[in-house]
């Protein structure tokens, strides 16, 4: 039997969203819709059996969705993320088991230099290895004027969302054998800044750039390198200060797609690239935006 064809326009929620405001971290669980990160959508086929990932971010949105299809897929799997969020993490945990996978939980913040090196040591040793390591952990927050813009916001969002990755993937390069694979999280916000997001698109600039060097170093050592640019996905940062209220309804309707595209949609190209099948497959941009134009 042929698999049945789906139309993308309204295979996932293609209504507009409601204003809804929780404090950072939001919680993904209260989120109305909640988002989609393939709890039960998502089938696995063995793409990563026996696989040993390490994914930042991973209690909620983008980094759920690759944590839940790395599980699904056969790869054991510890996920990090803010304490606050341990809801979340929770259900995570829960989705990993039962696909038969391990479930590590890391809670922590990135902000510290030492627990962010520390955190990879400590996935090595629960999970028993490491080759597959997903750097997804983002800051996100609206100002409109860049003279409300507090070096307190700049300098979290970019130790959060790139200084952060140096950190670990120096540790992490003690555990990443010949044909490893390091997959980290732009955004569509490198190559079209928003205007009220002027730091974490900065961030993200910062992340493509240090995702293709970082390729060309260590493509010697057999490790691949790459990165995932999402559009306007629907996830916590989304409604707790990420974007304007004002903004929150319309989220996505402006993408040839004409709606916000949900988390599980990006799982399928995380997998990819974490995969043998992605073996030629280095320094790239792989952008899952709905339509809008990665340059």
């Amino acid at each position: 039997m042929s698999e049945k064809i789906n139309n993308p326009l309204t295979k996932y929620y293609d209504g507009k969203f409601e204003k809804q405001v929780q404090e950072a971290p939001a919680i993904q669980g209260k989120m109305q819709p909640v988002p989609d990160c393939g709890e039960e959508s998502y089938s696995g086929s063995d793409k990563l059996a026996g696989r040993k990932a390490l994914v930042t971010g991973g209690d909620s949105g983008i980094g759920r969705a690759a944590a839940i299809a790395f599980a699904k897929e056969g790869a054991d799997v510890a996920i990090n993320y803010l304490p606050f969020e341990e809801e979340d993490a929770q259900e995570v945990k829960a989705v990993i088991e039962k696909a038969g996978r391990k479930a590590v939980l890391i809670p922590g913040d990135l902000k510290d230099e030492t627990f962010a090196r520390q955190l990879v040591h400590e996935a090595a040793k629960e999970l028993g290895g490491l080759d597959t390591l997903v750097l997804n952990a983002g800051m996100q927050q609206a100002v409109k004027d860049i003279k409300e813009l507090t070096t307190q916001q700049i300098q979290d969002t970019f130790t959060t969302n790139i200084i952060s990755m140096y950190w670990t993937v120096q540790e992490a390069l003690d555990y990443l054998p010949a044909g490893g694979s390091i997959i980290t999280t732009t955004s569509i916000q490198s190559a079209e800044p928003s205007a009220h997001l002027l730091d974490y698109a900065a961030t993200k600039g910062a992340i493509t750039s240090f995702s293709k060097g970082l390729a060309a170093q260590l493509s010697e050592k057999g490790i691949r390198v790459n990165t995932v640019a999402p559009g306007p996905i629907w996830t916590p940062l989304q409604i707790s200060g990420g974007q304007p209220q004002s903004a929150i309804p319309e989220f996505g309707q402006k993408e040839l797609m004409r709606r916000a595209g949900q988390p599980v949609e990006l799982a399928p190209v995380y997998v990819f690239l974490a995969s043998d099948e992605a073996s030629y497959v280095t320094g790239q941009v792989y952008s899952v935006t709905g339509g809008s134009f990665f340059a």
